[in-house]
């Protein structure tokens, strides 16, 4: 036997599919969808991403002059894409400045050392 597809016509059709309503319908859907995914790339609506959560504490540097195992002892936090951006710029800031300061004072002893010191004369050396 051989079934022949069924065909609306007329007032069936109409109830059952509403070509009009169900396009508009599916073309606003659309549309918003297209919307939200443009304002979520451009930064309008935040993203799904939650904020911050740190992997392992963070262990700033100590507040006086720093020493070698300041460094070893540094932690930042890790979060989705990596460290906190803001804890490591803090971090190298602070260690330009610190550097930049040592490089003056390295800077002023050797221009104390390269000055030649005078030496207060004496008798025996007049004669």
């Amino acid at each position: 036997m051989h079934r022949r597809p069924l065909r609306l016509t007329g007032a069936a059709c109409a109830i059952v599919w509403q070509h009009r309503r169900v396009t508009l319908v599916l073309l606003l859907v659309a549309v918003a969808v297209v919307g939200v995914v443009v304002a979520v790339a451009a930064g309008r609506l935040p993203a799904g991403m939650p904020g911050p959560t740190g992997g392992s504490p963070h262990r700033p540097l100590p507040a006086r002059s720093l020493e070698p195992a300041d460094l070893d002892a540094l932690r930042f936090s890790v979060v989705p894409r990596g460290y906190r951006m803001d804890e490591v710029d803090a971090t190298l800031a602070r260690l330009r400045a610190e550097l930049a300061e040592r490089d003056r004072r390295l800077e002023a002893l050797a221009a104390a050392a390269s000055t030649p010191v005078a030496r207060p004369s004496t008798r025996d050396e007049e004669s």
